[in-house]
């Protein structure tokens, strides 16, 4: 009877209850749980009683039945909100829920049921022991580590278990009594740990290989992590564009970009300069035209036209001005108008004030209405006056302007409207025979550029040869103008020799002259003392020997240093020369020869370096008559025996 009645009793509740659970689970959100997987068998009904023996409670087996509430386990849950917080999974089969469940208290113990399954079944702890401890959730975490398993609990058991909490995607067992699982989803870990503490038991039997405790845990895995990081820098990146594009979104607009002068966008400025809504931007353009250098004698006629059209719109521009300046001046007669009507009020309202207070009807008011009058009245007297004053300054301000019109222009409205009407057409009509003789200066210019051009074409050969032509000619006298000037030195050196040779003639002859003396008075003086002929000789030797040595010192003063190195060169290579040649050599001989060594020497420089150095180089006479020719010989030998 007992065990009908308790069969009875659970297919009953099975009867019932799915539809209780319906209504809670769509109240709680959808689960992805597959609802087949939780059914019980009530085949045997022994144990169910031992369950109610041992546990003191009402086993239960429903269709449906849901192992944790998706309320916690969001695929947005936040994973520093874990068990070790205090916030305890909640339970969908807590009476008085409802559809849509508060959470629950912290200090509220949260009832563990059994669970039931195909192959084993699991028993919650005991309510009074402390909840199963758990490690800190590794950032990105969808791995779990359960330990405890029964020694015979294969793969298939386990994944029937922990199926129910979500898409297992890999379980990694050990020999041992414990695995790994990893999910899909960060949050079915939430429901695996929802299992910590339950013993699991295999079928109804009671071996201890058949039976443990589940302890389930957080797992650090290097694929979570990996994928938690992408996730990471994915947002990342999703920030940093969102940041970049709220930048931009608020970064001033940058100006638009001037296009090129082209022949087409100078026709499409010229109309947007004569629309007043794109005369702004197409003023720019043109500036910017003007600035960089476009204007040419091509393009001149181009410009003057959008230059004229901008001209033209000065024009309008004044228009403009002269009805704001009406449309200024009518608001400012309204304002007039109004605020003389606002005085006229207060001072209506200042009078009644005043009569308020005049005897008559003063002593018929009570004390406070008496106050409430006088501050009434100094309030309205004090805005009446603030009024006056501020029409009196407009009136004013109106004398004056009307004075400096007076004083400008003619006395009377009519005829400076009038002269202005005229003034402005004459200057119009001025502008517009003006721009028609720049339009007609501008197609003379095009006219006569065209014809310059062509005459280019005809003429481009002709001006080839030419420019070659004097191109070679510019070469020739840059080379003659060379050659001019080495010429024009050659002769200042030899004006200085010639110069240097007639001071030292010059010289020699002064004292020549001074020896002649000199031998006359010394001759008069020994025929009249009466000297011997020796002494007159040896006066003579002695001149001889002055004379030659006044030679020899102007030698040595004309016979100065070497001024270069290439002259040594030439002295070593003249010597060696001469001194092979023993009779010696004529100047054009040893012009020849050293002309193969340096064809830029001539034979004037030869020679002048051979008179310049007289103790190394001498010339003597050879033949008689046509013959005789001059020859150099080497005597720096001989001077060196000598001395």
């Amino acid at each position: 009877m007992v065990e009908a009645g308790g069969v009875e009793s659970i297919t009953q509740c099975s009867q019932e209850l799915p539809q209780m659970m319906a209504t809670a689970a769509d109240g709680l959100g959808s689960i992805a749980i597959d609802t087949t997987q939780l059914n019980m068998s009530v085949t045997d009904p022994t144990a169910w009683a031992t369950a109610m023996n041992n546990l003191g409670m009402v086993p239960v087996g429903l269709p449906g039945q849901q192992l944790v509430s998706d309320s916690i386990c969001v695929p947005g849950f936040d994973p520093g909100l874990n068990m070790m917080t205090g916030i305890t999974p909640i339970n969908p089969m807590i009476p008085g829920l409802g559809l849509v469940p508060p959470p629950p208290p912290t200090e509220v113990t949260v009832v563990k049921e059994i669970i039931h399954c195909k192959s084993c079944t699991l028993f919650p702890q005991n309510p009074n022991l402390p909840p199963p401890s758990t490690r800190e959730r590794p950032p990105g975490c969808k791995t779990v580590f359960v330990g405890g398993l029964p020694e015979n609990a294969t793969e298939e058991i386990i994944q029937e278990v922990f199926e129910q909490c979500g898409d297992i995607t890999a379980i990694r067992k050990s020999k041992k009594n414990f695995c790994h699982i990893r999910f899909a989803e960060e949050f079915m870990v939430d429901k695996a740990i929802y299992l910590s503490g339950y013993r699991m038991r295999l079928g109804s039997s009671t071996d201890k290989k058949d039976s443990g405790r589940l302890h389930v845990d957080f797992a650090q895995a290097r694929d979570d992590f990996y994928e938690w990081e992408c996730k990471q820098r994915m947002r990342a990146r999703e920030e940093r564009h969102r940041r970049k594009l709220e930048e931009d979104r608020l970064r001033p607009p940058s100006p638009p970009a001037i296009m090129h002068y082209s022949e087409h966008e100078a026709a499409l400025l010229a109309e947007k300069l004569k629309d007043d809504s794109k005369f702004s931007e197409a003023i720019t353009v043109l500036l910017s035209w003007i600035e960089r250098g476009e204007v040419n004698r091509r393009s001149a006629n181009q410009f003057y036209s959008m230059v004229q059209s901008a001209n033209s719109h000065v024009r309008r521009l004044m228009n403009e001005k002269a009805t704001h300046e009406q449309e200024m001046e009518e608001a400012k007669e309204n304002f007039k108008n109004a605020l003389t009507g606002i005085l006229t009020q207060f001072e209506q309202i200042v009078a009644v004030f005043n009569a308020s207070t005049r005897q008559k009807a003063w002593d018929h008011f009570s004390k406070a209405q008496r106050k409430n009058i006088d501050i009434w009245r100094k309030h309205s007297e004090e805005l009446r006056n603030a009024q006056s004053e501020q029409l009196m300054g407009i009136r004013r301000e109106e004398e004056m302007e009307m004075s400096d019109d007076e004083n400008c222009d003619s006395p009377t409205k009519k005829m400076r409207v009038d002269e202005s009407a005229l003034a402005a057409q004459a200057y119009a009509l001025k502008e517009e025979n003006d721009s028609l003789r720049w339009q007609l200066d501008a197609y003379r210019n095009e006219v006569e550029l065209l014809k310059q051009e062509k005459e280019q074409l005809f003429r481009t050969e002709e001006t080839l040869t030419k420019d070659q032509q004097l191109q070679f000619l510019q070469q020739t006298m840059q080379g003659m103008q060379q050659q001019l000037l080495t010429i024009q030195e050659e002769l200042n050196n030899k004006k200085s020799e010639l110069e240097q040779a007639k001071e030292e003639q010059s010289h020699t002859q002064a004292l020549l002259k001074v020896l002649q003396e000199q031998l006359k008075g010394t001759k008069e003086f020994v025929e009249t003392n009466g000297h011997s002929h020796e002494d007159a000789n040896e006066i003579n030797v002695l001149t001889v020997a002055l004379v030659n040595q006044d030679r020899e010192n102007s030698i040595e003063k004309r016979s100065q240093g070497l001024k270069s190195e290439k002259e040594a060169l030439l002295i070593g290579i003249i010597s060696t020369f001469l001194h092979v040649h023993p009779f010696g050599a004529n100047i054009e001989y040893l012009w020849s020869y050293m002309q193969q060594l340096d064809s830029k020497i001539s034979a004037s420089e030869i020679e002048m370096l051979l008179m310049r150095l007289p103790r190394m180089f001498k010339q003597e006479f050879t033949g008689v008559g046509a013959t005789l020719e001059k020859r150099w010989k080497l005597c720096a030998f001989e001077g060196i025996k000598t001395t």
